[in-house]
């Protein structure tokens, strides 16, 4: 597969902290290790802090090893904009990629991009995560569209996000490709030593809610469903590993009106790269109880650990978890979470479908996302420019 020579991404990437960085600095580094000159340039504002629903934005751990990455964009600042686009615009990379998420980031993203164009030379490729966000507010179509209207091609994650990217009346050219592993969380460790890491009792059995909690994310429903009694009283903990990006009160209030203070760990902070493996590695299985969704990062991070999942069927979740074979997909309903969980740890499936997920994740490679981005943009095989 031919690589063009110079590759930039703009987008999150450190000192700033998530999945948005995580997944753009694994995508450059893809890009690197196929020969390309590829770098990254990230924001020195992304969200102002009243808008910011976190505790911080930024990363407490080291700066990633071989990652040339440039802080210098500002999400707000409209001269900024102009700057930086002007400035790409004349370095002329054969390749621009945008990590597309939320409207917020249109105008920014939007004049950016029609910038860079103008030189005649760079393909400017969005990977979008959602084009329609999950919470919706006004004005979020006329952004979205602002944005598609900039760049000259799109790599969507999922089958639904390809079919709400038809709605915005446009022909660009697109291809589906399901979201990459992420591989870069470390090697698998021993159940046992998971739990000592997190001063959890070895001998208990853990479900794991992983990831950033906002309400679209159903962990209102997963609670519910430990408060029934069936799962209430089977023994099975669940563990809840993020940070709240809304309101904790009513999460709380689940588990003090259902008596699951001893059921519940909840473990509210932002969980650095470096302590993911203890979670995963704690778990049995993997729930994600979402209210809507187009793909997760989630899902990846458990096909790295082989862990098993259980997935609501909503938006494009289920394209990646085959029912019966890696776990269950069932609705967004509290009753039949519950169910779920419980017929998963009766039947005794951890081991096979454990052993179905490592089998599962091979089609998830880096190398298929690339080769995705760069059939989109037909990057030309003679481009010889050097930044």
């Amino acid at each position: 597969m031919s690589q063009p020579r110079n590759v930039m991404l703009i987008g999150s990437a450190y000192p700033l902290r998530g999945g948005l960085a995580t997944f753009n600095e694994r995508l450059i580094r893809e890009y690197i290790r196929l020969g390309s000159n590829a770098s990254i340039l990230t924001f020195s504002l992304q969200y102002p802090s009243v808008l910011f629903p976190g505790k911080t934005q930024y990363s407490t751990e080291p700066a990633p090893d071989g990652l040339p990455i440039k802080v210098k964009l500002n999400s707000i600042n409209p001269l900024n904009w102009l700057m930086v686009g002007n400035e790409i615009k004349k370095l002329r990379p054969d390749l621009v990629i945008v990590k597309y998420w939320m409207p917020f980031m249109a105008p920014c993203f939007g004049t950016v991009c029609r910038l860079i164009r103008k030189n005649g030379h760079t393909k400017v490729i969005s990977v979008i995560d959602n084009i329609i966000p999950h919470e919706k507010r006004p004005g979020d179509r006329l952004l979205s569209s602002y944005f598609v209207n900039s760049v000259d091609g799109f790599v969507a994650m999922s089958h639904s996000v390809m079919e709400d990217l038809s709605t915005f009346g446009n022909n660009k050219p697109r291809r589906w490709c399901p979201h990459p592993l992420y591989d870069n969380f470390g090697d698998t460790i021993s159940k046992d030593e998971a739990k000592k890491r997190l001063g959890l009792d070895t001998s208990s059995r853990y479900a794991l809610f992983f990831g950033f909690i906002r309400d679209y994310k159903g962990l209102d429903l997963l609670l519910e469903a430990f408060g029934t009694e069936a799962l209430k009283t089977s023994g099975i903990k669940l563990l809840v590993a993020g940070e709240f990006y809304c309101d904790p009160a009513p999460y709380y209030e689940i588990i003090k009106r259902h008596g699951l203070e001893d059921t519940v760990i909840m473990s509210n902070d932002f969980i650095p790269d470096s302590k993911v493996v203890n979670y995963f590695c704690s778990a049995d299985v993997v729930v994600q109880p979402y209210k809507s969704a187009t793909q997760s990062g989630v899902t990846q991070i458990a096909y790295h650990f082989n862990k098993p999942m259980i997935i609501t069927d909503v938006g494009g979740l289920a394209e990646f978890v085959p029912h019966g074979r890696v776990g269950y997909v069932v609705m967004p309903d509290a009753a039949a979470i519950a169910s779920s969980i419980l017929e998963f740890y009766s039947s005794g499936k951890e081991a096979e479908f454990s052993a179905n997920a490592a089998i599962e994740k091979q089609k998830y490679s880096w190398g298929r996302m690339v080769e995705a981005i760069n059939e989109v943009a037909k990057i030309p095989v003679s481009s010889h420019y050097q930044a």
